[in-house]
């Protein structure tokens, strides 16, 4: 059996109205969940799967929906060039939630901006829920991705971080167009 925790209150969303966030999963893998609402753990017998690679999956779908991605974001880790990372702001701050609350702002930018900054340019999606950053995106992004907002967390200045971003999608068009031709 495969065990995941997400958080009580993001229990709902995995479940989905009339369960159909649930039953997709189930759908999608073949494998039955068990919920147990009241701890917020999630459990599957890996063994029941026909392909090796869809326990790992269905953890990630779980495990994005507990971090705060909506079942349809989550979903898309289903497909095979697509990934999940969490961060955990902790690693960078400690346990203080006003530097938590600065790091999470930081991240987020004033209105939004450097969020969308960030998944506008790599094609990736960003949820910054309780103590963590997680990022949905596809292998060749991910990278890029992950090292922008490890620079936020870590005080690059806003500018410095989309700059590299820039810098780096562009290396990136420009090698998979020289790959196709």
């Amino acid at each position: 059996m495969k065990y995941v925790r997400i958080p009580k209150e993001r229990v709902g969303v995995l479940i989905g109205k009339d369960g159909e966030t649930k039953k997709t999963i189930e759908r999608v893998s073949q494998l039955h969940l068990e919920i147990d609402s009241g701890e917020g753990d999630v459990s599957f017998n890996e063994q029941e799967a026909k392909d090796p690679l869809i326990p790992l999956k269905v953890e990630d779908v779980v495990r994005a929906i507990g971090r705060g991605f909506s079942p349809e974001h989550a979903l898309r880790l289903f497909a095979e060039d697509t990934e999940l990372y969490i961060f955990d702001i902790y690693d960078y701050v400690g346990k203080t939630e006003d530097h938590l609350i600065r790091v999470k702002s930081r991240v987020i930018g004033r209105e939004g901006k450097t969020k969308r900054v960030i998944e506008g340019l790599t094609g990736g999606i960003l949820s910054i829920y309780g103590h963590t950053v997680a990022v949905i995106a596809d292998f060749e992004t991910m990278d890029i991705a992950k090292k922008a907002i490890d620079m936020l967390l870590s005080g690059s200045e806003h500018p410095t971080v989309y700059r590299y971003l820039e810098r780096e999608m562009k290396k990136y068009h420009l090698s998979s167009r020289l790959h196709r031709e």
